[in-house]
């Protein structure tokens, strides 16, 4: 892939051969990928040339974390591409999706659709269900105060089914609805591991 085109954390990349896995990968693993399911950006370091990747199977425990050469992705598909997306199936994730649409785009920032409802949405692979969450990003690449985040949490409840949303600061992502609450610090999921901050959009949040 170009230099000029990093790839994020959640997006969707296809081109993993069934090969590159380890030989004790679970045998669903090796199917999902011999079936042409898409791979999941995801955050951890890795050698030059790699990109760290999540395979997902068809119910909630089959997630295997593994990596991928950039060599090999054919294709990408990043969460702001799915938000316009539409889905023959009628799941309350993709009810809400629609729901939130108005107030995610008067925010002015890149936002997405990840989870569940991306892969579904991107690979047309079914794997949402009745109680599948909507999982959203929202770019931040500025700090996001609390107040603002409190206030998308209250305009983001009436949806038809349970949202979660994660920031994605410069440095990692913080759970909009743990940013929004009472406590000092935060989970900040970055590359080399999680870690509580008191501020995720600062430097210092992720030094060594």
């Amino acid at each position: 892939m170009s230099a000029f085109q990093p790839v994020l954390p959640h997006d969707l990349l296809w081109g993993l051969p069934t090969a590159a896995l380890p030989i004790d990968a679970p045998a669903w693993a090796f199917e999902a990928i011999g079936l042409g399911y898409p791979v999941v950006v995801r955050r951890a370091r890795v050698g030059p040339g790699l990109v760290a990747v999540g395979v997902r199977g068809q119910s909630r425990d089959q997630r295997y974390a593994t990596h991928m050469k950039l060599d090999d992705v054919q294709r990408r598909v990043r969460p702001e591409a799915l938000i316009d997306m539409t889905a023959d199936a009628d799941w309350p994730a993709l009810r809400a999706l629609q729901q939130i649409r108005p107030v995610m785009d008067a925010l002015g920032l890149p936002w997405g659709v990840a989870g569940g409802a991306g892969f579904e949405l991107a690979s047309g692979v079914a794997v949402l269900h009745a109680d599948s969450d909507l999982d959203l990003i929202l770019r931040t690449p500025e700090l996001f105060d609390r107040q603002h985040a409190g206030r998308l949490v209250d305009q983001l409840a009436s949806a038809v089914c349970r949202i979660d949303l994660q920031l994605q600061t410069p440095f990692g992502a913080v759970a909009l609805r743990e940013w929004a609450g009472p406590s000092r610090q935060v989970l900040l999921k970055a590359e080399d591991g999680a870690r509580l901050v008191d501020n995720p959009w600062l430097a210092q949040a992720v030094a060594a």
